[in-house]
């Protein structure tokens, strides 16, 4: 049977507009949504990689918690994030465009820094934001079906280091017109359920009597005694900054995940209706 061309297309304009949206057109590749985590060494997890390398990790209880939900699109959570990392280096260095920019079907993106730019970039309440609007400006480029989500750092500064970093976090977002996840409440309140209980212990092998130098040189990496949490609080917790690190352990980045979780379902819940 033969259509005329200009009945072949109405019917062609007809499908596209009742077909659901497609992958491509909704951001997802491979039929996931995509979720990209952007971050220093509190969202990377380097240490709990190194000494539980089969995790669970970061990326992967979140992707578990979003599984597990009633209606949600199956999701992939990316963790492209690396310690010591703040917004000048990660668009200098080239590592963005490394393993960033080329990433498809991206739909959100979480970004948490601050905690480094504080300490290594200058004139730090004028540059950090922006830098911040300069990596706004790039991922809304290489990614413009994606939500961007500026995320506040975790207790891991004093409170009044935290507060003004987390103020201009907010400062930014408002200028981009996009909302804040802010992570500090939960975390905060999730550290008050045990003193250190969410943080790993790294400390100096030199600092620690030599007597126990040998038993723990199986835990020694760089120099430093580490351990993922508690279970050598009762030998040395009276050595001077024994739980000073403050960088989380894997029930840290677990509160990391659950809160995440709770901010990104409403969203991909709305995503689907």
């Amino acid at each position: 049977m033969n259509f005329p061309m200009k009945h072949l297309i109405s019917l062609s304009l007809l499908i596209l507009v009742l077909l659901p949206l497609s992958s491509e057109l909704r951001g997802e590749h491979e039929g996931k949504v995509q979720i990209l985590l952007l971050g220093d060494s509190t969202t990377e997890g380097s240490i709990p990689r190194l000494l539980q390398p089969e995790g669970p990790h970061l990326e992967q209880v979140l992707e578990k918690l979003l599984a597990v939900e009633d209606g949600l699109p199956s999701c992939r959570v990316i963790n492209s994030s690396q310690s010591g990392e703040y917004i000048r280096r990660l668009l200098d260095k080239g590592r963005y465009q490394k393993n960033g920019a080329k990433l498809p079907g991206i739909d959100y993106i979480f970004v948490r820094y601050g905690i480094n730019d504080r300490a290594r970039i200058k004139d730090f309440s004028e540059n950090f934001p922006k830098d911040f609007h300069e990596l706004i400006k790039v991922l809304r480029k290489d990614h413009p079906k994606a939500l961007i989500i500026p995320t506040t750092i975790i207790p891991f500064s004093s409170e009044e280091v935290s507060k003004e970093i987390n103020d201009l976090v907010r400062q930014v977002a408002k200028v981009e017109n996009l909302k804040v996840f802010d992570i500090y409440p939960g975390y905060a309140k999730a550290l008050k359920l045990g003193p250190n209980m969410l943080n790993y212990r790294r400390y100096p092998l030199e600092k620690i009597p030599k007597l126990y130098h040998e038993w723990l040189e199986p835990r020694v990496h760089g120099g430093k005694v580490v351990v993922m949490g508690n279970e050598l609080d009762a030998l040395f917790s009276h050595l001077p900054g024994w739980t000073g690190d403050r960088h989380p352990n894997l029930a840290g980045y677990n509160v990391i995940a659950v809160e995440t979780a709770k901010y990104l379902i409403p969203l991909l819940k709305a995503r689907k209706e």
